[in-house]
């Protein structure tokens, strides 16, 4: 009890940051911070709660980026009315990728995960259908309007992304006790043993991979009408990478660990901005690290404790 007072206190003071002297520069770094928590939050469902190695993450965040910014400088279209289309685009993208390849497991996803990113960056950099701009990009993008309210200031998109963020520990949160988020699970777990027990591994796999994309995308938008510029040279594999640490570092299937691997990942080297040279090489023996000593990451997830049938005594496992 004490804790969640805690924590209903620090919301507030959290959410006042930018108006309380941070700065400019340092409000641009808790931004970065709350979007690739965002995706790390989406990477979890696949990684974390699936148990699928994807370091393809970036390739889906780029397809909502873009569908978004291509729609509204080439038709117009209010930033946020892009949101349906460019999640949509990103879940079939991911739905229509993973499909051939969802029988793979371990590293061998992981590998062919990597090329994923790597296609549609070079996809991107060739102009599509002329409509992705090559290397330069998509420029001037246009600002989200919300209830009338133009959100053009970095403190302004702070409360856009961290409210976001909040509202995807909610939505993952919910999603992470219902018969979906158990049988992901399992298949985690054990998909043999799954799959004995009934569960459609294929069909759940492909949700994780849609559902996970599809909250990508949203964060593609948002990171579009922020920059107001977007290349494929902000969609690297590195992206993918910084993700794939993030939910590894944080604690995989824990939401609360992957916010404390955004934390760890983006915003901590800031600090050290003299390092930054170095910066791999700390991030790399970081995860050997944990890999040897702590695997399950910094905030393993919790155990949950399910009510059983009435007919069966109805206690908890």
């Amino acid at each position: 009890m004490p804790g969640k007072i805690g924590l209903i206190l620090a919301i507030p003071l959290f959410f006042a940051l930018p108006w309380l002297g941070i700065g400019a520069y340092w409000n641009g770094v808790l931004n970065m911070v709350g979007l690739y928590a965002i995706l790390a939050l989406s990477l979890n469902v696949i990684l974390g709660h699936a148990g699928m190695f994807h370091m393809g993450h970036a390739a889906f965040f780029a397809i909502g980026s873009y569908a978004a910014a291509i729609l509204n400088t080439r038709y117009g279209w209010p930033i946020f009315a892009t949101l349906p289309v460019a999640g949509a685009a990103a879940g079939l993208a991911a739905i229509l990728v993973a499909a051939p390849i969802i029988h793979l497991r371990g590293d061998y996803l992981l590998m062919v995960t990597i090329g994923i990113v790597e296609i549609v960056r070079i996809a991107l950099v060739n102009d599509v259908l002329g409509l992705t701009g090559g290397p330069n990009g998509i420029v001037g993008v246009g600002r989200p309007v919300l209830f009338g309210w133009r959100l053009t200031r970095p403190e302004h998109f702070f409360l856009l992304i961290w409210g976001t963020v909040g509202l995807s520990m909610l939505l993952f949160n919910r999603l992470e006790d219902s018969r979906f988020g158990r049988a992901l699970k399992y298949i985690r777990e054990d998909a043999t043993a799954a799959e004995g027990m009934g569960v459609d591994t294929v069909r759940y796999k492909l949700a994780a991979f849609g559902i996970g994309a599809v909250w990508a995308g949203f964060a593609g938008v948002i990171y579009a009408s922020q920059m107001r510029t977007i290349s494929p040279a902000s969609f690297s594999y590195w992206e993918s990478v910084l993700l794939f640490m993030i939910v590894i570092l944080g604690g995989s299937g824990n939401q609360w660990g992957v916010l404390l691997g955004s934390f760890l990942v983006i915003g901590l080297p800031e600090l050290f901005r003299g390092l930054q040279d170095t910066r791999l090489l700390f991030f790399g023996a970081a995860l050997m690290a944990m890999m040897i000593f702590r695997p399950q990451g910094l905030l393993p997830p919790r155990r949950r404790d399910y009510p059983l049938p009435e007919r069966w005594g109805g206690k908890y496992r």
